[in-house]
């Protein structure tokens, strides 16, 4: 019979290990992981756009038709003049905000069954003037002058 020799821990190595073994791998550069992580970042920031999106027309779409004609146009409005705002409902109002904070937001007359709508703005916005300054305006319909009054401000806004 044949002597058997003991087998020794530890020495045998498969193929792919050993050729890898002369190489060093020293993962990702710092450039490759801020370029992952801005990846990564942009794409929650879109996830959360159009979920907030989606939200903001679900809310304009349940709203009578002289508000909803007011959002659907405050929406195209506010979008065209801020794209960097993020449109979502807040208190169940469309609004829309920066670095998730609301900067702006309309609240439907049949909200609270008043007699007029409103668009505001909230205090994150950048539109101090001195020191008194308006931030809701009363709106019983949307004329073209009202929406670039409108784009000006929130473009102010968030400047």
């Amino acid at each position: 019979m044949a002597e058997r020799k003991p087998a020794r821990k530890g020495t045998q190595q498969s193929a792919k290990s050993t050729a890898a073994a002369g190489r060093t791998s020293k993962g990702f550069t710092d450039e490759e992981k801020a370029a992952m992580k801005e990846r990564v970042r942009e794409m929650k920031m879109a996830a959360v756009q159009a979920d907030g999106e989606s939200d903001l027309l679900a809310k304009i779409a349940e709203m009578p038709e002289s508000d909803r004609a007011m959002a659907t146009r405050l929406h195209a409005v506010i979008t065209a003049s801020a794209p960097g705002l993020s449109p979502k409902t807040w208190y169940g109002m469309p609004a829309y905000a920066k670095d998730g904070n609301v900067v702006c937001f309309f609240q439907a007359a049949q909200k609270f069954k008043t007699r007029y709508a409103t668009f505001g703005f909230s205090d994150k916005a950048n539109l101090d003037d001195g020191t008194a300054w308006p931030v809701t305006y009363a709106l019983t319909k949307l004329t073209s002058a009202d929406e670039a009054t409108i784009g000006a401000l929130v473009k102010k806004a968030v400047s």
